[in-house]
């Protein structure tokens, strides 16, 4: 490690990685068992020993023993005493994350932070039902619904479907049998493991971007051997967080040393049938995030993996064997050779081919910014352990995390779901209400005013029933015979003949 730079390796000098223009991003490329995951290690420790966080994907599980001390055997000696070069072993700051939760703490993020581009990017979704996921992100925005996981996702799918009419006519033809089509890709997304990507808490981007008390970088491992397994998941996280990243970091221009360095293994998962929009949206990312202080560096096998505006923002580059034996590795290995300023006491695209393991070709950027002529580098030894940490290891260095306890409860607030569930449960029992047969109520039959006169005293009761006879002469005189008895009279009443 140099003061301002990483050291790569030897070639007629040190390869120093300088940090000032280490935010210029960079490529690390070649073909399977060269040595790049050496070169990737030796990079994420040269970083974190500056200062610099880092965070990086394990596809293969080795790059774990970046958290242990190396124990160099003689052959490592050897190439580092012919490189004048003292190996000191040592351990890197490690923090393991792991979306399944299983070799790390786990990892989420929200539905609406991943946004309805990036889903379906990892639906697979075609034009016209990314736009109808988008109606329902706007939909749920607009109604103040939250959505945080999948289940959340899938309840407004299902509203937007009960609702496809009204939605429709706002928004544009919004088709039932389109939803469902996203619905079973969401089915086929949970059976691969999504539902643990999906939720609170979300990670936080101040948890990737520590140091720790000697100040040196926390590296940020993410165990992704399982995630591989889904090609587009892993990549479309790993998108979705570079993007948050772009997004939420303040302008900085081009700092002493980044903020952070992203690497980026198996990058040609992210470029794969990629459409249009997607290929755009990396590409601008790439372009403007190093004013953000963040370096990203994509590893691959072939640099015809990358598209070439992407490629071409990529200042340091070290490039490992590749072997032409098809016609398609023929035109990667002029792409790789073409992409370098040309070393004149050698030809580059014969040097590729005859690079043993541990050497590779390096070009970086100088301190004017411009790319250094190619040459042919011995890769350093790594410090720290080449192979994988154990579980034990592990599991202590997660026992002692500076996130430890932040993330490993899942979170489940009341969001989307829960308040369609209790919206649809109110109207089935309104409904039900409605369905009821009409019973009269009986005090509309008995007006109020007829209960209380029960309440009054019987003459008056009695006086009300006999003003109802006095149309007959009978009932006259049975009235005054009546009210006589009531007054107290004691004439008797007489009968006419």
């Amino acid at each position: 490690m140099a003061d301002n730079g990483v050291l790569i390796g030897f070639s007629d000098h040190p390869e120093l990685l300088l940090l000032n223009r280490s935010n210029r991003h960079g490529l690390v490329a070649g073909a399977t068992g060269t040595g790049k995951t050496v070169t990737l290690q030796i990079l994420a420790q040269g970083f974190s020993d500056a200062g610099v966080p880092v965070f990086a994907a394990d596809v293969k599980g080795d790059l774990s023993g970046i958290s242990a001390i190396g124990a160099p055997n003689e052959k490592m000696l050897a190439r580092a005493a012919a490189m004048n070069l003292e190996i000191k072993p040592a351990a890197a700051p490690t923090v393991f994350w792991d979306l399944f939760g299983e070799a790390g703490h786990p990892i989420r993020a929200t539905v609406s932070e991943m946004g309805p581009l990036l889903i379906s990017r990892m639906l697979e979704l075609n034009d016209v039902q990314e736009g109808v996921l988008s109606v329902v992100f706007r939909a749920a925005d607009e109604a103040g619904l939250l959505l945080l996981d999948l289940k959340d996702l899938q309840a407004a799918l299902a509203h937007a479907a009960e609702n496809a009419k009204d939605l429709s006519a706002r928004y544009g033809n919004i088709s039932p049998a389109t939803i469902a089509t996203i619905q079973r890709g969401l089915l086929v997304l949970e059976d691969q493991g999504g539902t643990n990507l999906f939720g609170e808490p979300a990670l936080q981007l101040s948890d990737i971007m520590r140091t720790d008390a000697s100040g040196k970088g926390y590296i940020n491992l993410l165990a992704a051997n399982k995630l591989i397994a889904n090609p587009r998941l892993y990549a479309t996280f790993l998108l979705w967080l570079m993007s948050e990243l772009f997004e939420e970091l303040p302008e900085i221009g081009d700092p002493d040393k980044p903020r952070l360095v992203f690497f980026f293994d198996e990058a040609h998962l992210l470029f794969r049938d990629a459409p249009r929009p997607l290929l755009e949206k990396v590409e601008q990312v790439v372009r403007l995030i190093r004013s953000k202080g963040v370096g990203v560096y994509f590893i691959t096998q072939n640099p015809a993996d990358i598209p070439d505006t992407v490629l071409g923002q990529l200042g340091n580059r070290i490039q490992h064997a590749l072997r032409a034996y098809t016609p398609a590795d023929q035109r990667g290995l002029r792409a790789a050779s073409d992409s370098f300023r040309p070393n004149p006491a050698f030809d580059t695209a014969e040097a590729i081919q005859a690079l043993g393991v541990g050497e590779a070709l390096v070009s970086v950027l100088d301190e004017k910014g411009a790319p250094t002529v190619v040459q042919k580098t011995m890769i350093r030894p790594p410090n720290s352990r080449m192979g994988p940490a154990l579980p034990a290891e592990r599991a202590a260095i997660m026992g002692q995390s500076p996130v430890r306890g932040l993330y490993d409860r899942a979170l489940d607030r009341e969001s989307a779901f829960e308040v369609l569930k209790k919206a649809r449960a109110a109207a089935t029992a309104a409904e039900a209400r409605a369905a009821e047969p009409e019973v009269e109520d009986e005090p509309e039959r008995r007006a109020p005013a007829a209960r209380a006169s029960n309440r009054q005293g019987m003459g008056e009761a009695f006086a009300k029933s006999m003003l109802r006879t006095i149309g007959s002469q009978v009932g006259r005189e049975l009235i005054r015979g009546v009210l006589g008895g009531l007054l107290g009279s004691s004439r008797p009443v007489r009968r006419r003949r």
